[in-house]
């Protein structure tokens, strides 16, 4: 049997053992089953590629070094993606903080932002014409604010808890409910016409 069969046998729980001992393929094993899932939690929340791919490699290279602080308690899986989510709302949080200051900045070179806004206007028939339902829930999301998909994703892709997802936004729990029930709203409405007729 080879290494590779070796390591594809195994679960992640001794994989996880394996690599904290310094076992790179049984890492390599754990990033090959695994980071698919990591890098569209970051698309999901980013809606960015590269930046999406930028942060699913710094969530590896986290897992690796907080591979000692694994406790088990969670999947190995859960864990990570939790490790990704919390680079993502870091970027979430910079890039908002870049948006204020640039907006100020244009305010002050210009005397005013809404001349310099782009007019933007999506096609209705935008994500039909791919065919997939999972394009024109990725297309839906991707028109909720950065705040309202956060909280989406987190609970109901990750299955985290409103005290949890609380903690790693820094918001309090009425706050998370507040944005997923309008967050379900809004796709809802966007996602309208995808329901089967009556």
């Amino acid at each position: 049997m080879s290494n590779d069969q070796v390591y594809s046998s195994l679960d992640d729980v001794k994989l996880v053992q394996a690599a904290r001992k310094g076992d790179m393929g049984a890492f390599e094993e754990l990033v090959y089953r695994h980071r698919d899932k990591v890098y569209a939690r970051c698309y999901l929340m980013l809606h960015h590629e590269e930046t999406a791919l930028d942060l699913s490699q710094e969530a590896w290279v986290k897992a690796w070094q907080k591979l000692g602080q694994f406790q088990g308690g969670s999947s190995f899986a859960t864990w990570l993606t939790r490790i990704a989510i919390n680079l993502c709302l870091d970027e979430l949080r910079k890039n908002k903080t870049r948006q204020a200051e640039s907006i100020e900045q244009l305010a002050e070179e210009t005397g005013g932002v809404e001349r310099q806004m782009p007019v933007v206007t999506v096609s209705p028939t935008e994500g039909l014409e791919r065919g997939e339902l999972r394009g024109r829930i990725d297309a839906a999301l991707g028109k909720l604010s950065e705040e309202h998909r956060t909280v989406l994703v987190m609970h109901e892709f990750e299955e985290m808890e409103y005290k949890d997802i609380a903690a790693a936004a820094g918001i309090s729990i009425g706050t998370v409910m507040s944005r997923l029930f309008y967050a379900r709203k809004k796709l809802a409405a966007l996602l309208a016409d995808l329901r089967a007729p009556e």
